[in-house]
């Protein structure tokens, strides 16, 4: 009996859907992708801040337990394809890697466009072929898809993968198309919020703007319980809005429901000093400037930048002389030092996040092939299915592990 190829169709060219192509051709299928912008990856190109944070030297398990929707869904994706399996296919492929504080994986080059040309390059030695075509339908025959629509016309294939992308940085193509497809199909949508995202601050702090702090905790209190939902050490910045950097984007994971004045941020400058030990270091540096204006003398403990914003905070008059500040004062300082709180008013717009929160729910695709329980030949990968994780290149993680087992199974026809 003669061996008759799978068809299949890809639809959108970013790091699930170039990797879908790669497996299914890798698995004997004609693969056809149509991506609508003129080049492959835009969006993974401007990832890292262009570094590409590709994915996490960590192990399966520890990787499950950075994933914050559905992680349980990602069991046989993350087996089949795991972080090593991703480390040896950039490798293979001619990227060195190299790894990073927090286990992030990044090219040894800096530049994302190697990941992105890398996959590009794999996708078309195994035969891809590639249509610049957006595509406006997927279409389905009794239950079954079979076929796509584009700008051009439409196309007939034995199934069909949707690797679309979230709804997170519109400029590069990932502008909700596959939950319009999929909610046209009869799938249910997960309300879309961002997520690792910038976080705006009811208070004017543009005054601040570029501020970078390191070795810093920053605390997110639901302000409605008393509850802390989020505390780590590490990186952030100030900006004309509000807060971004490292620190701030894993806690906009944690904020659920947003609304103004339902969270505070609470920011510990000398997280490794306690109070007690801060003061110390205070009246050591306040002996070194006792005839100064008070203003004049937190150099040795703040960025300049940020000095006459904390003086404010503290309600320290700062032209008060060093020698004239009581120990109520220094208690306000430190106060200020330990626990500055500003109050959010809400995420940046979802257009400016890394990664969508929700999509397609998870219990409507069958985790062990990608396939849609309601539309047979129908698979899914990437940031469109309800899955996302913390920073640290997990969620590119997500996107080639689910890619890989769509394209797999698309081409075997299960």
């Amino acid at each position: 009996m003669q061996y008759e190829q799978r068809k299949i169709a890809v639809i959108g060219g970013g790091p699930a859907g170039m990797m879908s192509a790669i497996y299914a051709s890798l698995n004997g299928a004609s693969v056809t992708l149509f991506e609508k912008n003129d080049r492959l990856g835009k969006k993974l190109a401007i990832t890292g801040k262009g570094r590409c944070n590709v994915t996490n030297d960590c192990d399966n398990g520890e990787f499950l337990r950075n994933v914050i929707s559905n992680p349980k869904f990602l069991y046989a994706s993350i087996n089949n394809f795991s972080t090593s399996d991703t480390k040896e296919f950039f490798e293979n492929a001619g990227v060195p890697l190299k790894t990073e504080r927090g286990r992030r994986v990044f090219p040894v080059s800096d530049k994302a466009w190697d990941i992105v040309n890398a996959l590009k390059k794999t996708m078309l030695d195994y035969g891809t072929t590639v249509k610049n075509e957006k595509v406006t339908e997927i279409v389905v025959s009794d239950g079954i898809a079979t076929g796509v629509k584009t700008s051009r016309g439409e196309y007939t294939f034995d199934a069909v993968i949707c690797a679309t992308g979230g709804a997170s940085y519109t400029g590069t193509g990932s502008d909700g198309d596959g939950f319009r497809f999929a909610k046209a199909l009869g799938h249910d949508i997960t309300p879309l919020v961002p997520s690792l995202v910038p976080l705006e601050t009811s208070e004017n702090v543009s005054e601040i703007m570029g501020v970078s702090l390191k070795n810093v905790v920053l605390k997110i209190k639901n302000n409605q319980n008393g509850k802390i939902i989020f505390e780590e050490l590490g990186e952030m910045l100030f900006t004309h809005f509000g807060i971004s950097g490292p620190l701030t984007l894993s806690a906009s994971c944690h904020m659920k429901n947003m609304e103004k004045g339902k969270y505070s941020a609470i920011i510990d400058f000398k997280p490794a000093l306690d109070r007690q030990t801060l003061d110390t270091r205070v009246l050591s540096d306040f002996s070194k400037s006792l005839n100064k204006d008070f203003q004049n003398s937190l150099g040795g403990l703040l960025p300049s930048k940020i000095i006459p914003f904390m003086i404010r905070k503290s309600k320290i008059p700062p032209d008060t002389k060093v020698n004239a500040i009581t120990k109520e004062q220094r208690g306000a300082l430190i106060d200020t030092l330990k626990s500055l709180t500003l109050e959010i008013k809400g995420f940046r717009p979802l257009n400016e996040a890394i990664v969508t929160q929700g999509g397609i729910k998870t219990n409507e695709i069958n985790p062990s092939t990608m396939e849609s329980k309601k539309v047979k030949g129908l698979y899914f990968a990437g940031e469109v299915i309800d899955v996302d994780a913390y920073t640290g290149g997990y969620n590119l993680q997500i996107a080639f592990s689910t890619g890989a087992l769509a394209g797999t199974h698309s081409a075997w026809g299960e």
